[in-house]
């Protein structure tokens, strides 16, 4: 009987070809998502980050700066101008404004009388703002006349220079011809104080803006119900305490003239399914 040959089997050495264009394919795959990834709709995207940053300052979140808004929106926002609303003059424009946690349609209050304000206070208080010991500037809740601490007060203490008196003159003058109410703010550096009349820099700051409106109740006969006085101490600074001209700056009394309230919307009443009365 003649014997079976035994076949040879042949080994293939190019099998790696299959895993190596199999790894190739995902590499491939990979980086086409990665790009895919990247190439972002920015334009929508600076319009969702605009729209959230104009809620958030709406409800007090954020302060405003001056970075401008696109003018079409059709270009894209770059996201190093997406902090955004110059509050006083874009509310100028607007006629109303969706307040976020109401979700109902609201006038904003006008803020040109505190331009007209602002542009008073730079006219008498020019001297003083030349030499950098005033400085006037719109905020969020208004505007803000700050008194430098070396124009009008002694280091550690309340009571107000007599070379002061006549800025203070100027400036309730002018303040006494409105009506918008005053804010007067405190605020002191960094560095601790412990004297006979005050044992920190909350004492001091609280004590500046009380004398102040002390003074404008009996000296300028103020309406106390326009008035009210806030000691910050060194927590709300707007320069560097690290140096020294950084603390001289957040040595400060600042008078702040409140934006007018908003009106409040009267209810309207609106049609109601039977058996109820609806309001809005």
């Amino acid at each position: 009987m003649r014997r079976a040959r035994k076949t040879e089997e042949r080994v293939s050495h190019e099998r790696w070809l299959v895993s190596y264009a199999d790894f190739i394919t995902l590499l491939f795959a990979f980086f086409v998502v990665l790009y895919a990834s990247s190439q972002v709709d920015k334009r929508r995207v600076g319009k969702l980050a605009l729209s959230i940053q104009v809620a958030f300052q709406e409800l007090g979140v954020f302060d405003t700066s001056n970075t401008k808004i696109p003018l079409s929106d059709t270009e894209a926002v770059p996201f190093s101008q997406v902090q955004v609303v110059e509050n006083a003059e874009r509310t100028s424009d607007l006629t109303h404004i969706v307040q976020p946690m109401k979700g109902i349609l609201s006038p904003i209050a006008e803020t040109r009388p505190l331009k007209d304000i602002q542009a008073e206070l730079e006219k008498v208080l020019s001297p003083e703002i030349k030499n950098h010991i005033v400085e006037v500037k719109a905020r969020r809740d208004g505007l803000v006349v700050s008194l430098r601490e070396i124009g009008f007060y002694e280091s550690g203490s309340s009571t107000l220079r007599a070379s002061g008196r006549d800025a203070i003159d100027r400036l309730a003058a002018i303040l006494k011809s409105h009506t918008e109410a005053l804010r007067i703010e405190g605020h002191t550096d960094n560095v601790p104080i412990h004297n006979i009349h005050f044992a920190s820099n909350w004492e001091l700051s609280t004590a500046r803006a009380s004398d102040l409106i002390k003074d404008l109740i009996d000296r300028y006969h103020f309406e106390p119900q326009r008035l009210s006085a806030a000691g910050y101490a060194e927590y709300h600074p707007v320069a560097s305490n690290d140096t020294a001209e950084g603390r001289a700056r957040n040595r400060r009394l600042d008078i702040v003239i409140l934006n007018p309230p908003a009106p409040e919307q009267p209810e309207q009443i609106v049609d109601a399914p039977p058996g109820g009365l609806a309001t809005r």
